[in-house]
């Protein structure tokens, strides 16, 4: 797969993970496990990108949001 391609699908699965993580937080159904393991999915997703763009600052916020997510989880669980 092309350099091109892959970031549009790390971009696109990445953001779409990231809506469906902030839609389950904010339903307060019950599906917080569901939304943080997404969140970190999303995060290993967008660090990908950065990597592949060489977008260092973009890189360094997805360890923001991975330590986010692994504390949710860890708070949930």
């Amino acid at each position: 797969m092309s350099h091109s391609k892959l970031i549009t699908l790390f971009e696109v699965t990445g953001s779409a993970l990231a809506i469906a993580y902030a839609l389950l937080i904010a339903s307060n159904t019950g599906n917080e496990i569901l939304g943080f393991a997404l969140l970190l999915a999303s995060a290993g997703l967008f660090a990908a990108w950065g990597v592949l763009d060489k977008r260092w600052a973009f890189l360094s916020l997805q360890f923001f949001y991975a330590a986010s997510a692994v504390i949710g989880l860890v708070r949930w669980a």
